[in-house]
């Protein structure tokens, strides 16, 4: 009995350490965020480099999100990258059902995670957002990184090139992550806007 025992606790021990390295203590690094701790919100989700938003089926406007994630030298593809996003509908609003929890009360029902593989490759298939209401804001999609060490950070918004609301002052300098600006595309049956990441880069206190 008291082998089994100790097994156990090698088992048990093995089984923590793997998952520590998996996984870091989730530590806030950029500065300030608002709402940066959605991105820990997947919970027991299976997490892969694809996911499929709330009403996209549904939408008038189709959207697919996608690019590559690298690591801070610019050329590695990074794996285990969590990558959250949300954004607003159509017409502008982050719609919920009445029942959200945490930052779901506040972002929405629109958002989704996906977590990078070897080609550090991700996409989100969901819809064109509309501006806010009654606003000079651009239509834009927030994006959020969690890596595998713990670190997690906002990034530049996504914003779309010739909406007429954007101005130079919708756009940090440095963009955290790279240009967060881009080209709506026509695909197929739907649209499609192209952004790749680069970790910690215009993140300040990253290292």
């Amino acid at each position: 009995m008291d082998l089994r025992i100790v097994i156990f606790g090698i088992s048990l021990l093995l089984f923590s350490c793997a998952r520590s390295q998996q996984q870091g203590e989730p530590r806030l690094v950029g500065g300030p965020c608002e709402g940066c701790e959605a991105v820990l919100e997947y919970e027991d989700k299976d997490l892969n480099a694809i996911d499929t938003l709330p009403e996209f089926s549904s939408a008038e406007n189709k959207l697919k999100v996608t690019g590559i994630i690298y690591e801070a030298d610019g050329s590695t593809p990074a794996e285990n990258i969590v990558l959250y996003i949300h954004h607003t509908n159509a017409k502008g609003i982050y719609p919920t059902k009445g029942d959200e929890k945490n930052w779901a009360d506040r972002h929405g029902y629109i958002r989704g995670w996906i977590k990078t593989g070897k080609d550090g490759r991700y996409t989100f298939y969901t819809q064109v957002p509309g501006s806010y209401p009654d606003s000079a804001n651009p239509a834009h999609i927030h994006p959020f990184i969690l890596e595998p060490d713990g670190k997690y950070y906002y990034l530049s918004a996504y914003h779309f090139e010739k909406d007429p609301l954007l101005t130079n002052d919708h756009m940090e300098d440095p963009p955290r992550g790279g240009n967060g600006v881009v080209k709506l595309q026509k695909n197929g049956e739907m649209k499609l806007i192209e952004r790749d990441f680069i970790l910690g880069k215009g993140i300040p206190g990253y290292q």
